[in-house]
């Protein structure tokens, strides 16, 4: 397993995953101080989602961490052209002594419809974008990273990139689906999964909170298809329903426990932590996205801090 992360550019601590940092308006300091220690506990990464601008947040880590690597998870393609992109992530790159990853996405039709954004074929502008991007940032490119959930996308990663990133990806199917796409599961490619996670003891608490993050997830049409496919048709069908009648406010009790647990964490720092682990030991490397029953983000990344204290 060490040997995969070190040909990736990740050097965990062994029992560390990488977690998930959100640039929040009014709170960006306080963020980049737990990403400064997040580098010195010796978590596995840092993996910046679109919101609050990924590409800024890390021109900031490059800066304010030393070791841990960091990636955008993801950079939606079809909001910066990729010259700008690949600008700013050779920049990055160089500035941090290697250790950034360009993660590239499509993102989701809500936000494209929302920000009048025309959109193409995935598969086709996802390979385009990648190769524009390593025309123009040349040797500086840094590794690249695909979004993926089903298979032609997965399939695309090891084709055109260095790795995958999944997102709410069930666990009980991802063996199956690395298995299925030649290269996959090759050492030399990397794979994570960003994976919600909420720490207490009180289990229920935690899956509430992790049931009202899903909540938003699956009004997303490829989600509900990805879990479709991989065996939760009957809590999708229900979602549907429900969103066709606009009848959001059920969406949180439509959704069952197995889908729940096999999609996200809760439970003690114990449980947490075994629960990771899994991940880790199917080859995919988790990164914690952290909820928390009393507090905001900071709080939840604390007490994922203090599980591996």
């Amino acid at each position: 397993m060490t040997g995969r992360w070190l040909r990736s550019g990740v050097m965990p601590v062994p029992d560390r995953p990488a977690l998930s940092l959100i640039a929040t308006s009014g709170k960006r300091a306080a963020i980049l101080e737990l990403a400064a220690e997040a580098d010195r506990q010796g978590f596995a990464g840092i993996a910046c989602p679109s919101l609050g601008s990924a590409m800024s947040l890390c021109v900031s880590l490059a800066h304010v961490t030393h070791e841990i690597p960091f990636w955008t998870s993801i950079q939606p393609i079809y909001l910066s052209h990729a010259a700008e992109t690949a600008g700013t992530a050779a920049h990055v790159h160089e500035v941090s002594g290697g250790r950034f990853r360009l993660g590239l996405g499509v993102s989701h039709g809500t936000l494209h419809r929302r920000l009048g954004v025309e959109v193409g074929q995935p598969l086709g502008d996802t390979r385009e974008y990648v190769s524009a991007v390593r025309a123009i940032a040349g040797d500086a490119t840094p590794p690249i990273y695909l979004a993926t959930m089903r298979d032609r996308m997965l399939g695309l990663a090891v084709e055109v990139a260095e790795g995958a990133i999944w997102a709410n990806a069930a666990r009980s199917a991802v063996a199956a689906q690395l298995a299925r796409v030649p290269g996959a599961a090759d050492d030399g490619f990397f794979r994570a999964n960003m994976v919600p996670t909420v720490i207490d003891a009180d289990r229920a608490a935690g899956d509430a909170v992790n049931r009202r993050t899903m909540s938003g997830y699956v009004t997303l049409p490829n989600y509900r298809n990805y879990w479709r496919a991989v065996g939760y048709a009957e809590e999708m069908d229900a979602i549907e329903a429900a969103l066709t009648a606009d009848e959001r406010e059920r969406l949180p009790s439509l959704t069952s426990d197995a889908w729940l647990h096999d999609v996200t964490l809760s439970g003690s720092a114990a449980e947490v932590r075994d629960g990771l682990d899994a991940w880790r030991e199917m080859g995919v490397l988790p990164i914690a996205v952290m909820s928390s029953t009393s507090g905001g983000q900071a709080k939840a990344v604390q007490e994922l801090f203090a599980a591996y204290a």
